[in-house]
């Protein structure tokens, strides 16, 4: 197997990444993904972009070029493919392995200060494009969207889009209509209040509409978009296939059917002017349905977008987007723990596309997360459930929680003396859980800072005093089932007691955070009064001074909600 010989065409590139025709401004390095515009894992060999500039055609690999390097990122499937079919000019950057940097922190190092990278925004997902945007400006870098693809700039043989007959299934292959599936799909619209839903993989566009295709060899699909509104459906497609007349009566293109099933055929190209042309007319509260996974293009011209599902990683990231609204916001202070399920079980999971899970309403979702802003570090973690929770461990959680919380102690205590606190109830059931209770806590520092905390280990182990500020985080976690936490950051504060303790002072805890805890997921039975009670003045806490600062910001849909799950809880008798 000859390498292919690239040193013409990576010229050509470095020439066209600063030719004005194609860039507004010079670009410094340009990357190439596997995919086409739908975000397909087989592809035509008009969008085999990365095979043509490298000559490595597996079907995972992504190629970045800069003016003096070119390096080419893929799994260890083809390790032994790429290294023979690319030639000297290429890097291989073995992915999986221990030494291999991510494409992001590799061009962070390769780089000039300020440097532009380019990519075509219809080739790259929009969750890639977040993740890769963000990792280069926190290097003092931009990620620009190159409207022209710079490979079909300089293919000059470039192959054609295909362009072949469809093939329409009837009943006997689907089990369902067009129609029922469209109907079907709607009623799902309506259920999340968006107007607009818009269709960009090829197979569910051929799913959608009961059509298989031959544009991909081995995949029966064709090139299309669709854009379902609520009583309108827009096909993206071109050629003249919707001329064969079994297409066009599997369709109903030209029977006489209600508005709302009636199939309007446009120019595949000009989805997204189309799209723009919707969204141009939506009002605020007017929403669109794109999936995370399509093109940056697209979800660019969407002002708001209601994601296919909420998941691990898109909850971490709406966190993300409502802290740094907040003032004086700099960054996270750690990587979000977003965990669902079994996910929960792992004590510092970080979700990764492996591993993302759905929420859903069957399962305790945990989030613990935190910011960094110029007047304080922030740290919480809650623990919900979306249905009916059955786990009954929730509350010996929070009574572990609130005994630290609440608890009374003299001056110079150490913290592993509150940790049996924490445990407390849960030991009273043979349960446990395997990390400390508490860590110090910075202003605007690190997020674990030293020397005090509450844990059973004894080493670095301050006493505490009036003004620390340390963190109240018992669990419980089931392996391969969930885990559950409830974390404050709490501040040492001067107690008054009767006695004093001989003069040697008192000292509590104030809680910093004020986020309500998910009363639902508590048996309120097996609490005392006195617990009752401190989640009731907790949580009216949460109301008052939470509440004036959402009404101030005029965010008045969290406001309501900040209501609902801040109500008094009342222990039956």
């Amino acid at each position: 197997m000859s390498p292919k010989i690239t040193t013409e065409l990576l010229r050509q590139l470095r020439q066209v990444m600063k030719t004005s025709k194609y860039v507004t401004e010079p670009i410094q390095a340009y990357i190439v993904p596997s995919g086409d515009a739908h975000q397909s894992e087989n592809i035509a060999p008009c969008d085999c972009r990365r095979a043509f500039i490298s000559g490595f055609d597996g079907s995972a690999g992504t190629a970045i070029i800069t003016e003096q390097k070119a390096a080419m990122w893929t799994d260890g499937r083809y390790f032994l493919q790429a290294a023979q079919q690319m030639d000297g000019n290429w890097t291989l950057m073995k992915m999986g392995l221990k030494d291999t940097p991510t494409q992001e922190d590799w061009l962070v190092s390769v780089l000039p200060e300020g440097s532009k990278v380019g990519v075509d925004p219809f080739i790259i997902p929009a969750d890639q494009w977040k993740r890769m945007s963000k990792a280069l400006k926190s290097a003092g870098h931009v990620l620009v969207p190159v409207k022209e693809n710079l490979i079909d700039a300089i293919w000059v043989d470039r192959p054609q889009r295909p362009c072949k007959p469809l093939m329409t299934l009837d009943l006997s292959y689907t089990g369902i209509g067009w129609k029922e599936k469209i109907a079907a799909l709607r009623a799902k619209m309506v259920e999340r209040k968006v107007l607009w839903f818009v269709v960009t993989a090829l197979d569910e566009v051929a799913w959608l509409l009961n059509l298989r295709g031959s544009d991909v060899e081995y995949n029966p699909v064709f090139f299309a978009y669709a854009v379902i509104g609520t009583d309108t459906i827009r096909l993206f497609i071109s050629g003249d296939r919707m001329a064969d007349p079994s297409t066009r009566e599997h369709l109903l293109l030209d029977s006489a059917l209600e508005a709302e099933f009636k199939i309007q055929v446009v120019p595949y190209e000009s989805v997204l002017t189309e799209l723009q042309a919707i969204c141009a007319g939506l009002s605020p509260k007017e929403k669109v349905w794109l999936s995370d996974k399509a093109s940056y293009a697209l979800t660019e011209a969407v002002p708001k977008v209601v994601k296919g599902s909420v998941t691990e990683i898109s909850a971490a990231d709406k966190a993300e987007e409502f802290r740094s609204q907040q003032n004086g916001f700099v960054d996270l202070s750690f990587a979000t723990i977003s965990s669902t399920g079994p996910n929960g079980a792992i004590i510092h999971y970080k979700p990764v596309p492996e591993t993302n899970r759905a929420l859903s309403g069957n399962e305790i979702y945990l989030l613990d997360s935190g910011a960094q802003y110029k007047d304080g570090t922030t740290d919480v973690t809650r623990t919900m459930h979306f249905g009916t929770p059955s786990a009954y461990e929730m509350v010996y959680v929070l009574k572990g929680h609130i005994a630290v919380s609440a608890a009374v102690f003299p001056n110079g205590t150490k913290g592993h003396l509150l940790d049996s606190f924490a445990r407390s109830a849960l030991w009273d059931c043979g349960l446990d859980y395997l990390h400390g209770t508490g860590h110090g806590v910075g202003c605007f520092l690190n997020v674990h800072e030293g020397p005090c905390g509450i844990s059973y280990k004894t080493f670095a182990d301050e006493p505490l005093e009036a003004g620390m500020i340390i963190s109240d985080e018992p669990g419980y976690y089931e392996d391969e089932s969930f885990g559950i936490r409830i974390e404050n950051v709490v501040l040492v504060v001067p107690a008054k007691t009767k006695y004093n303790f001989c003069n040697r002072g008192s000292l509590t805890f104030e809680p910093l955070t004020l986020v309500p805890i998910q009363t639902k997921m508590i048996s309120v039975p097996l609490l005392t009064q006195k617990e009752c009670d401190w989640v009731n003045d907790y949580h009216r806490k949460c109301r008052e001074v939470i509440g004036a600062e959402l009404k101030s910001q005029g965010r008045h849909e969290a406001l309501q909600w900040l209501i609902r799950e801040t109500e008094p809880i009342t222990k039956m008798h």
